[in-house]
């Protein structure tokens, strides 16, 4: 390492046991490497470690100095390859998971205050701890990180009521691509002070600036919790199940989840220890999530009038009211083991739309008649956030066709197929997984025009040497093309 001065340099202002090089570390660094999906494997100049603020900001300026590339990298659970390397050898990633803490906690004031490597797990807890709720929620909580969440701004199952990261953030600490730190690190509910820095590097996937600390909001701890898991005939079922859930419990629905019959077919071939709810079902199912800072019992019995309403208008065929805190676990793990089902199955082709909710159910009758038309036989894997209109649509090789041919064959017409029906939808390509480096290209094929010329002068302004995770979300800023 010592006869290449950028990483000698790295090593005087960092340890050697916070820089990993090739091929000294070469086994330790490859799951830095590689993504999430296991689709894609780059090669990193280095993967460095910060254990602070400081630390970060003179790594980022020996970058500038060097001309080195950073791919910004929190717990890399990304789905879009936004935060791995490319396979140059050239960029060096910094980990933020050495800046793990939470740095305090107003309970007062609602907010915690963390380090970006923070786990969403371990914020979750120490609200928790407090009596106080932090109510972003996702499959990988356990290993994704606060600053992930927010560079991506992720959704996970609770958004129906409380929106996004850049909802459930109020102030940021972020070292920008010039070498400075930027310090927004407020937790005011209002400051009208110009330009919000903070919700531009929200979303903005490490192409802006490194999140290092956020201010988060938190709740009062709900003393109740229920859930409950229903069958319906179809997709127009479920949508008119969401708009009596929220007519009849109002703010209290903070969650609902919507799967198609294969996603609970693939759940119940691949993941047979899960129990499930309703075994004999074949229709559609519904996972609902309501929290009340009342009585468990008020909310539980509204709960079972709501199901009964429906069960009388035959507006579900079925349904089973979680009974305990370990029920309602057990209800979400089968929800969240749809995308290992689906993994064990084979690799497949995923989406993650929006839509307005009004038009949820004609994209999904059209959508499905046009892939059947393209591909006889094809499957779909359909789940997701209705609550929100969040749909992971995923579009699975027919029986007997293997899954690497299959991708390899229509994995471009598909997107094709999809996303153009989702722009003649009004919806978006990507609800809360990003862009990153997969989905470059189709946002310059669906996206407003404008939007994105004023994306790459923002990008060019703040970063006009590319260095900050080039090639996500945007092509090189030195094109502007």
């Amino acid at each position: 390492m010592s006869e290449n001065p950028f990483l000698s340099a790295l090593i005087s202002v960092l340890s050697p046991q916070q820089v990993w090089t090739h091929p000294s570390h070469a086994d330790r660094m490859q799951p830095y490497e590689q993504d999430w999906r296991k689709r894609e494997h780059g090669k990193a100049l280095a993967v460095v470690f910060p254990n602070t603020t400081t630390q970060l900001q003179a790594i980022v300026r020996l970058c500038i100095d060097s001309g080195v590339s950073i791919v910004p990298q929190g717990g890399n659970t990304g789905l879009v390859l936004g935060s791995t390397p490319n396979t140059t050898g050239q960029q060096l990633v910094v980990s933020t998971q050495r800046m793990n803490r939470v740095l305090s906690i107003d309970a007062d004031n609602m907010t915690l205050t963390a380090e970006s490597g923070c786990v969403l797990a371990h914020v979750q807890q120490a609200a928790r701890d407090q009596g106080l709720w932090f109510p972003l929620s996702m499959a990988s909580e356990g290993s994704c990180t606060i600053g992930g969440n927010l560079a991506t701004n992720a959704g996970g199952t609770q958004v129906l009521q409380f929106g996004t990261a850049r909802q459930l953030c109020l102030g940021i600490e972020a070292v920008m691509p010039d070498g400075s730190v930027m310090n927004v690190l407020r937790g005011l509910r209002k400051d009208n002070t110009g330009f919000d820095m903070r919700d531009l590097l929200i979303g903005s996937e490490g192409t802006l600036g490194i999140i290092t600390k956020a201010v988060l909001k938190l709740w009062p701890q709900p003393k109740a919790q229920v859930a409950a898991w229903l069958g319906v005939e179809d997709f127009d079922d479920a949508c008119q199940l969401l708009r009596l859930a929220r007519e009849h419990m109002g703010a209290r629905l903070t969650g609902f989840e919507v799967m198609n019959p294969l996603a609970i077919a693939l759940v119940q071939q691949h993941v047979p220890d899960l129990k499930q709810p309703l075994p004999q079902h074949t229709g559609w199912h519904v996972l609902l999530e309501l929290t009340d800072s009342q009585s468990l019992e008020n909310l539980s019995a509204d709960t079972q009038a709501l199901i009964q309403s429906c069960l009388d208008s035959h507006l579900i065929q079925d349904g089973v009211q979680a009974q305990s805190f370990q029920q309602t676990q057990q209800l979400w793990h089968i929800r969240e083991s749809i995308p290992l089902a689906q993994a064990t199955e084979g690799l497949n082709i995923k989406h993650d739309i929006s839509l307005p909710i009004s038009q949820m159910s004609s994209f999904v009758q059209s959508v499905e008649s046009d892939l059947q038309k393209l591909i006889p036989n094809v499957r779909t894997v359909n789940f997701g956030h209705l609550g929100d209109g969040n749909l992971h649509f995923n579009v699975q090789a027919p029986i007997g066709v293997a899954p690497a041919v299959f991708l390899n064959q229509y994995e471009d017409a598909v997107h094709e197929l999809v996303f153009a029906c989702v722009e003649k939808h009004s919806g978006s390509i990507s609800a809360e997984h990003g862009i990153g480096r997969l989905k470059q290209q189709r946002l310059r094929q669906h996206q407003d025009p404008s939007a994105l010329h004023q994306m790459r002068l923002i990008k060019h302004a703040l970063d006009p040497h590319g260095l900050f995770n080039p090639g996500v979300i945007l092509s090189s800023p030195d094109t502007m093309e």
